[in-house]
């Protein structure tokens, strides 16, 4: 069989049979075999064919050289595990390619378990040291329970990292925004960064609004609403859109915590409700794959109280600003 030809085919298997694999917004992880025995791939296919992390499930990809490796990294900058063999055109092509990923791509988040049929090519402490390796297992001692836990938890650590790099990112976000917090142009800025910063934060899959009412019309359905800041399927609402833009569920959700005017939230669902003190209703809306835990609330109620005092102090400033300020005197 072609190489090319089999590793379609293993991506398939395992993304295929996944109800996760299917929705864009719970995208499979992505798993790089790197072995040159065709026979490793298929009984690590076998392994893993039913392997779900959070909802969602396993796409396996595989190379059978490192130079093959290196071009799947290039083109897949989002995978999660590495399975590397040591031994395939030279020696130590394993090794050299856990080096060129490290230093040369930059990528310090992968999680890259070596596995070696040859344990004396490569001593365990030394390549775990040198070569940034995650893990070190012997062929032999991977059966299949083994190795469905050793991936298991290298993408669990893989997903934690994920999240604290993408909180990172965000605070820098927030950071550069809040030195002009108060420029009317800077307040995207601001909102993306808080929004990206609480998605890391919750594990959110990634459908997120800040939203504002600017304006309501003879139905309740077709509230006007001006969107601040969005992440995931809500990327394309841009500025003022009406409630009948959004699909059914998403639109109930709304149009529930505006009629109660108060939050409305479910088991992998939050809709909050404030106003701020100039009078304008605004609503925080994310949805994630697992259940809300007591901590998840609480930062989301922190969250919507930091950016309505943001609102309110750029109001502020603006009125000041605009002169539209009345401090009694006539003047």
């Amino acid at each position: 069989m072609d190489k090319s030809v089999s590793q379609e085919n293993d991506k398939l298997q395992l993304a295929a049979d996944s109800p996760a694999a299917s929705s864009r917004h719970s995208d499979p992880w992505k798993l790089l075999v790197v072995d040159d025995e065709k026979v490793v791939h298929s009984v690590t296919r076998l392994a893993l064919e039913d392997f779900e992390l959070g909802g969602r499930g396993l796409q396996m990809i595989s190379a059978y050289s490192a130079a093959e490796a290196q071009t799947l990294l290039q083109q897949h900058d989002d995978i999660a595990v590495i399975l590397l063999d040591v031994v395939m055109e030279t020696d130590h092509a394993g090794l050299e390619l856990a080096r060129y990923i490290r230093e040369e791509l930059g990528n310090n988040l992968v999680r890259i378990i070596l596995r070696t049929g040859q344990a004396g090519q490569a001593p365990e402490h030394e390549v775990i040291t040198r070569y940034d390796i995650n893990d070190y297992k012997e062929k032999t001692e991977l059966t299949r329970q083994k190795l469905f836990s050793t991936v298991y938890t290298a993408l669990r650590s893989f997903r934690d990292l994920s999240a604290l790099d993408n909180n990172r990112r965000g605070l820098l976000r927030v950071i550069e925004a809040s030195a002009a917090i108060f420029e009317r142009r800077q307040m995207h800025a601001f909102y993306d960064g808080v929004l990206e910063q609480m998605i890391a934060l919750l594990y959110l899959n990634r459908d997120a609004m800040l939203i504002r009412a600017s304006g309501i019309v003879a139905e309740a359905n077709a509230r006007k609403l001006q969107i601040l800041a969005s992440a995931g399927k809500f990327t394309d609402f841009e500025g003022e859109v009406s409630c009948t833009e959004f699909d059914e569920v998403t639109r109930e959700r709304l149009r529930a915590a505006f009629e109660k005017k108060s939050n409305n939230y479910g088991d992998n669902y939050w809709v909050s409700y404030y106003q701020t003190q100039a009078g304008t209703e605004q609503l925080l809306y994310v949805s994630a794959r697992d259940n809300f835990s007591v901590p998840d609330i609480q930062m989301i109620e922190l969250f919507v109280r930091n950016v309505a005092i943001a609102h309110d102090n750029v109001e502020l400033i603006d009125s000041l600003r605009d002169g539209k300020c009345d401090d009694g005197s006539g003047r």
